[in-house]
């Protein structure tokens, strides 16, 4: 859906940490109101953490599905998970730290708190998030791209608020190939669409179908 609006837009494919189109980040997402809203992708510092790699966190958590071995599942500071997986904040170290219930294993990974306020700013210093409705016709999916929030300059003091409030949460989405290669498409930090007016100054909202009348 992303790589379908970037099209649109003229955007080439690349590999960039930088907002997508003329500085400004674009989000699309599906037309469910529940859905969690992705901000950003961050690996942990592997150089102050007890494990060293994904491939480590997926050997350690990680499970079959089919053919599969992988390891998908949120993370949050409020629960625990399926995998015995919990988030927290060290207000020390200021650091954010993922541990298990596993005695034997405890705090595994760290993000520095600076880096993901860094992160943070760095991509959504201004942000479209662009809503689409998925239409399927014929065996293949369209969207429609329905309405869109304008953002501006996140609040960064709120980002660890609603870290510990469980608001904001990481997704693991690592994966073994059929080769052996590990491959991690996050950790993604995503937010509750009801918190992202919580993170932001008031936006604005655009109504797309209304304007292309």
């Amino acid at each position: 859906m992303g790589r379908t609006l970037e099209t649109l837009l003229g955007i080439d494919i690349n590999s960039s940490q930088l907002p997508d189109y003329k500085g400004i980040e674009l989000k699309s997402f599906r037309a469910n109101k529940g859905n969690r809203k992705n901000l950003f992708a961050q690996v942990p510092n592997w150089e102050i953490s007890d494990f060293k790699s994904s491939a480590e966190i997926l050997n350690s958590f990680g499970y079959w599905r089919g053919e599969d071995f992988k390891l998908y599942c949120t993370v949050s500071s409020i629960v625990t998970n399926s995998q015995g997986l919990t988030l927290k904040i060290d207000s020390e170290s200021n650091q954010l730290i993922e541990f298990s219930d596993k005695k034997e294993i405890g705090d595994f990974v760290r993000w520095e708190i600076k880096k993901l306020h860094e992160k943070l700013l760095q991509k959504h210093r201004e942000t479209f998030w662009v809503e689409a409705e998925s239409i399927i016709q014929d065996g293949k999916e369209f969207f429609q791209y329905q309405a869109v929030e304008h953002t501006r300059k996140p609040i960064i003091s709120q980002f660890d608020l609603l870290l510990e409030q469980g608001a904001i949460t990481l997704d693991h989405l690592i994966k073994k190939n059929a080769k052996g290669k590990v491959l991690e498409k996050g950790p993604l930090f995503k937010i509750k669409p009801k918190a992202l007016n919580l993170l932001f100054p008031p936006s604005k909202s655009y109504d797309l179908l209304r304007h292309s009348k």
